[in-house]
């Protein structure tokens, strides 16, 4: 039992699944215009949610998101479905296996035996989509791999019941009605206009560019606060968080950059073709703070690579996007 499916590899998870799952059903939108669509630019450093022990933070909006503000948006219907019993969640999926539709799976990472030893750890927001089932495995287009996998039952069942934060509960979901025409322009102005709106006047400290100015000042208290081994673990969580979790934080600029760029082409507006050059830039310097973080756990950097050059980083960050998101504000309201 095999559907017809066209895998495409993606830089990350919930916006790859968005966009093949569409594909699937005739849209053919890129990555990028998915997730600039479904909002999926943000960022938040939230000290009382523990990931591995350590604060979580995150550069992308929450776990499904993304999906369902693309899909509403577009006038997409979907169903989703969450299980109590393991049994039940797998019986419900081959169901529509059968079908010939495609379902797409919220997973922890740790249990899929197909990704490398070094990327295996507990992260339960990993999206996939099952398109098949050969004797008692499962054939998957993970979009951060280039080519389709194949999984085992019991690997599967374990993934999509991970426990732990954030745990996925059986989480499956499907479209189940693609209209003929789009609003693809509006579609746009609302995606663009909803993060700025979170990036910019989100309550409290923890979220949007708040967050951001929020962890300059903590990566400033740590070496003090924390000790030097225990900072370190922090600065690590930071950037595993950025670099290895999806696309990461700067990668997740690039790709907001490269919507932007199409947006410009489809609502025929030249300046969103100069802010996505800004927001670029403001990806470089997010790297610039990965690579120093990266180097400072590794006991490598050189004197001018502190904690404190890090914090300074981030608040040109703040300062880059504070400019990017008023001017995206101004522009389309």
């Amino acid at each position: 039992m095999q559907i017809n499916f066209s895998h495409r590899q993606s830089a990350h998870c919930e916006s790859g699944v968005s966009s093949n799952l569409l594909l699937h059903y005739g849209v053919n939108i890129s990555e990028a215009m998915a997730f600039g669509i479904g909002g999926g630019l943000f960022f938040g450093y939230l000290p009382f949610l523990k990931v591995n022990k350590l604060p979580l933070t995150t550069y992308r909006c929450e776990v499904g998101g993304i999906f369902k503000r693309l899909t509403k948006r577009l006038g997409v219907d979907v169903h989703w479905q969450k299980f109590k019993d393991p049994e039940k969640a797998m019986s419900a999926m081959d169901r529509k296996l059968a079908e010939g539709v495609p379902v797409a799976c919220r997973t922890g990472a740790y249990w899929l035996p197909y990704f490398p030893p070094a990327f295996r750890f507990h992260f339960n927001m990993h999206n996939l989509v099952v398109f098949g089932k050969n004797g008692h495995g499962y054939l998957i287009s993970d979009p951060v791999f280039p080519e389709p996998v194949h999984c085992s039952e019991k690997d599967l069942l374990k993934a999509r019941f991970a426990e732990g934060p954030l745990a996925p509960k059986g989480t499956m979901y499907y479209l189940t009605r693609v209209p003929e025409q789009m609003d693809l322009p509006g579609a746009i102005v609302k995606g663009i206009k909803g993060v700025c709106r979170r990036m910019l006047k989100t309550p409290g400290p923890f979220m949007g560019i708040r967050g951001i100015r929020f962890l300059a000042n903590q990566f400033e208290k740590w070496p003090r606060k924390l000790g030097k081994r225990k900072a370190s673990l922090y600065v690590g969580q930071v950037i595993r968080m950025q670099e290895e979790i999806g696309t990461g934080g700067g990668g997740f600029r690039f790709m907001y950059s490269a919507f932007l760029q199409e947006a410009g082409g489809v609502l025929k507006e030249d300046r969103l073709m100069e802010i996505s050059e800004k927001m670029t830039s403001a990806g470089d310097r997010w790297r610039e703070f990965a690579v120093i973080g990266s180097r400072i756990c590794k006991n490598r950097a050189s004197p001018s690579e502190s904690y404190s050059a890090m914090a300074d980083i981030l608040r040109d960050c703040a300062k880059r996007e504070t400019e990017i998101f008023k001017e995206l504000w101004t522009l389309l309201r």
